[in-house]
């Protein structure tokens, strides 16, 4: 019996493992390498796929920047709010995005809305 029980333990705790989401964004401060030789700064908004599960977020705006992720069916749904925008000064925002495989699609909304990709490439 106690070997029924520890199997059964043991077998939860790797299917648990196993469905564990990975899913995070993060702005960084230090951008590799290989992703600023990629970053144009033409571009105000560019998604750099590094492999299958991490990809980099570049937008360039003039404001402070809140981030929030949402998942919905297929679709990972990146968020930037803007707020505090000043007249002249752009800065580059660079988010690394750790992905899950059954996301085929990302999304961008700033503030609310919608926003293609100027950019898409990948290292």
């Amino acid at each position: 019996m106690r070997k029924i029980l520890f199997l059964l333990i043991v077998t939860t705790a790797i299917l648990l493992a196993c469905n564990t989401s990975t899913l995070s964004v993060s702005e960084i401060d230090i951008v590799p390498n290989d992703v600023q030789n990629k970053i144009d700064s033409n571009y105000g908004l560019q998604l750099i796929y590094e492999g299958e599960d991490i990809a980099y977020i570049v937008y360039q705006t003039n404001g402070t920047v809140v981030t929030d992720l949402e998942v919905q069916d297929d679709t990972l749904k990146v968020k930037l709010d803007e707020t505090n925008k000043q007249d002249d000064v752009i800065e580059q925002h660079v988010y690394k995005l750790t992905l899950d495989p059954e996301h085929d699609v990302i999304d961008v909304l700033i503030n609310g809305k919608p926003t293609p990709f100027d950019n898409v490439s990948s290292l």
